[in-house]
């Protein structure tokens, strides 16, 4: 993967927009869950998914989990960049951190690279990633060689 990737700058300042079919609201336990068709989009960030939930604190959305089969993420990290992509059984978008956690048969791509495993985890901003295998097989991982400057 990258060794240095920025989300766009004003992605986590952007309003969270939801669609769904129907949505609960949990006023005490500070949670909305969000069923049928989901779709979450915040800049150039989008999860689309079957089911959502979406955890806040004083009023600022701190978590997202959203459930799929599977569950997608994509977003642009640069401003001409091909967008990072993203499935997964589950995954979870920590907002204020910019880091995602995928669970369950995971899948990232950014910039031609790609891996895959039982559980990868994703800091957009560091551009970091961590990628596991937990049910004994292997994380693959494909990598595109650097341009040639001849």
């Amino acid at each position: 993967m990258a060794a240095a990737s920025h989300a766009l700058t004003n992605d986590a300042d952007q309003p969270i927009h939801i669609r769904a079919n129907n949505a609960e609201i949990d006023q005490d336990q500070q949670l909305v869950i969000y069923r049928g068709e989901v779709q979450v989009d915040q800049g150039s960030l989008r999860v689309i998914a079957d089911e959502m939930r979406v955890e806040y604190r004083d009023q600022k959305v701190v978590k997202i989990i959203a459930t799929g089969a599977p569950a997608y993420y994509q977003q642009q990290v640069e401003g001409d960049d091909e967008n990072v992509r993203a499935r997964s059984s589950t995954i979870i978008y920590h907002t204020q951190e910019e880091r995602l956690d995928l669970m369950g048969n995971a899948y990232l791509s950014q910039e031609g690279n790609e891996i895959t495993g039982d559980l990868i985890k994703y800091d957009i901003v560091a551009g970091k990633v961590d990628a596991k295998s937990e049910s004994g097989g292997p994380v693959r991982m494909i990598l595109q060689p650097a341009p040639r400057t001849d």
